[in-house]
């Protein structure tokens, strides 16, 4: 058996731009989905849920970690790239917005963190929370622009939009820590279940 890095998008959110974004949690479609995948026994050998301190991410490791029994650990710095200076954007504005920030990586698009900064913190975070956990099958619970910066760093990839997690929030790509390979690049939760 391998130890294995897995990283899970949360699931689709409840907007409220009236909200500020990190403070966002799971719709209902978004709940019912992480309950299913938790259920589905997919996760069952993980030892420890390492969650973002967003409420969207921690609010889908709770309901893993219900269902698994495993606990679960926040740590800080493994939140979303920061988008705070321009704050709630529509949904179109957004996606081009995003494809200039992963497009540009070495420049901030409009006040946000820069791809490059964001791809360094999720990478050193990781590093040391494999070093913590060592030996263990971790899951990491976060948000599609970091863990697609930390996909391509694992996969030896050029930071790309074109590696970004397909459709939206719930996907998981997994990483063999012993082979220090990509398992599977990102799937939906619905395609890894049984």
């Amino acid at each position: 058996m391998t130890n294995t890095l897995r990283y899970l998008t949360h699931p689709q959110v409840r907007i409220d731009s009236a909200v500020p974004v990190p403070k966002w949690g799971l719709s209902d479609i978004g709940r019912e989905r992480a309950l299913s995948f938790a259920a589905a026994g997919i996760l069952n050998s993980t030892k420890v849920i390492v969650s973002s301190a967003e409420t969207k991410a921690i609010e889908t490791a709770e309901i893993i970690s219900d269902v698994i029994k495993t606990p679960i650990k926040i740590v800080e710095n493994t939140h979303e790239n920061d988008r705070s200076a321009t704050g709630f954007l529509e949904s179109a504005e957004f996606e081009s917005v995003a494809d200039l920030f992963f497009r540009h990586s070495h420049d901030s698009i409009r006040g946000w963190e820069r791809a490059i900064d964001a791809q360094s913190r999720i990478v050193r975070e990781t590093k040391t929370i494999i070093a913590t956990y060592k030996g263990l099958d971790i899951l990491m619970v976060g948000h599609g622009a970091v863990g697609t910066l930390l996909y391509c760093h694992l996969a030896e990839l050029e930071i790309n939009r074109d590696h970004d997690q397909p459709g939206g929030g719930g996907n998981m790509f997994s990483y063999d820590l012993d082979n220090q390979s990509v398992v599977h690049s990102w799937k939906s939760i619905e395609n890894l279940m049984p």
